[in-house]
């Protein structure tokens, strides 16, 4: 049940994970700016990824459900914080130098604290959950997992405006950018749990 959770809520760190490309881009300005959003935004990619983690180990099928709930609450509050980071971070770097980049900054910074405010509110529903019942709390953690699905559909817009072009390329240069897993470290995508 927690599993089915952790496989939905995968995918919105895979939508700030999933920045691929390789380019020698020698537009100075545009690699400048991606290392101003990138450099800050490893450490809050990173809690993402974490509390993933976190929440994929918490029920091996024995698990007290209070625990779960514990651990699905502080990895949700964690990815709350990370992405309200990560929206001050795309804020501070400013908008890309491309004719479009205003705009898909805006965007993108709009999403992020929404995915913010939304994970927070799951925060809230995943403690009012009745942990006393296992079957209630398992149905409880799927009602959970499709508002992640519509929190994760919304937010795939912004980002996949944001990354294209040259600023995508220019983002998957940055070390702070490029998804854990191209350099041999888990990602939340490759679970191997479903």
């Amino acid at each position: 049940m927690n599993k089915k959770l952790v496989a939905a809520l995968s995918g919105g760190a895979a939508l700030v994970l999933a920045l691929t490309g390789c380019s020698d881009d020698s537009n100075k300005k545009l690699n400048d700016w991606a290392k101003s959003f990138c450099d800050p935004a490893q450490a809050q990619f990173k809690k993402i990824q974490d509390a993933n983690g976190a929440m994929q180990t918490a029920d091996n099928g024995s698990t007290d459900s209070k625990k779960v709930q514990q651990t699905d609450s502080a990895a949700f509050q964690k990815i709350s914080q990370a992405y309200a980071s990560l929206a001050t971070s795309l804020e501070k770097a400013g908008p890309p130098p491309t004719d479009q980049g205003k705009q898909a900054q805006q965007n993108a910074v709009k999403e992020l604290n929404s995915l913010s405010k939304g994970y927070a509110d799951l925060q809230k529903q995943v403690n009012k959950l009745d942990t006393s019942d296992k079957l209630k709390f398992a149905d409880g953690l799927r009602e959970l997992s499709s508002g992640i699905n519509k929190l994760n559909k919304q937010s795939e817009a912004a980002f996949k405006n944001l990354e294209s072009g040259e600023v995508g390329t220019a983002m998957a240069a940055q070390k702070g950018c490029q998804n854990p897993a191209a350099s041999g470290s888990p990602a939340p995508t490759q679970s191997k749990k479903s």
